[in-house]
């Protein structure tokens, strides 16, 4: 879609640009992924998002405060169910469409600069990112992180700020990209630059105008 212009100068100051992945990168349908668990489970889907989400469960495994075996384990106690391992992935994979069109800016992104992706989750997603979404790999590589391996979860400003240690690079030369307001209010009171997910051609109207991608 985006060839390698020449003519447009790519900005001096961003290096990178760091993607959440859920509603970013890909259409994640969580009620999808809540029904399959409660067949799983011969529950309802509302038992299920109540033991889970709204319970406070899955944030203890976004901020790392559950390792993955004790999430895991735990999130088969909440919902009556010895998940499995290979069922918990199958669920989170059924619930995922990759975007095509924000994959392909960030492969035309990673032409000049670096890109990478910071996800609210367990490590769980994170080590078994090429079942759960395989497109990822190709273009990001080893750079894709989960929250829970630094210990907090966005919106907190040293979610941002740990990641950005990891690759090495200032908060000033980073520009970030979520879907949730939160969260981009967190990546700013990081020092990052960060850009509100609300479309695919406002994402691109944004890159254009940071001189990243042609206009």
């Amino acid at each position: 879609m985006f060839g390698r212009s020449e003519s447009v100068a790519v900005s001096e100051d961003i290096r990178l640009v760091l993607f959440d992945m859920d509603n970013v990168l890909c259409d994640y349908d969580r009620a999808k992924r809540v029904a399959c668990l409660a067949e799983l489970a011969g529950t309802t889907s509302a038992f299920v998002h109540a033991a889970i989400w709204e319970s406070g469960f899955e944030a203890l495994g976004d901020s790392g405060a559950l390792d993955a075996a004790d999430y895991l384990r735990g999130f088969g106690e909440r919902i009556g169910y010895p998940l499995s391992l290979g069922e918990w992935v199958e669920a989170r994979r059924h619930s995922m469409q990759a975007d095509l069109a924000m994959l392909e800016i960030a492969r035309c992104l990673s032409e000049t600069i670096d890109v990478a992706v910071l996800t609210n989750n367990t490590t769980l997603v994170a080590d078994h990112i090429d079942t759960l979404l395989p497109d990822l790999r190709p273009l990001f590589g080893a750079r894709i992180y989960a929250s829970a391996q630094f210990k907090t979860a966005k919106p907190d400003p040293d979610c941002y700020r740990r990641c950005l240690s990891e690759l090495q690079v200032a908060p000033e030369n980073v520009l970030f990209v979520d879907d949730l307001a939160a969260n981009v209010a967190g990546a700013r009171e990081a020092g990052l630059l960060a850009h509100h997910h609300t479309s695919v051609e406002a994402f691109r109207q944004a890159l254009s105008a940071h001189g990243l991608l042609p206009g």
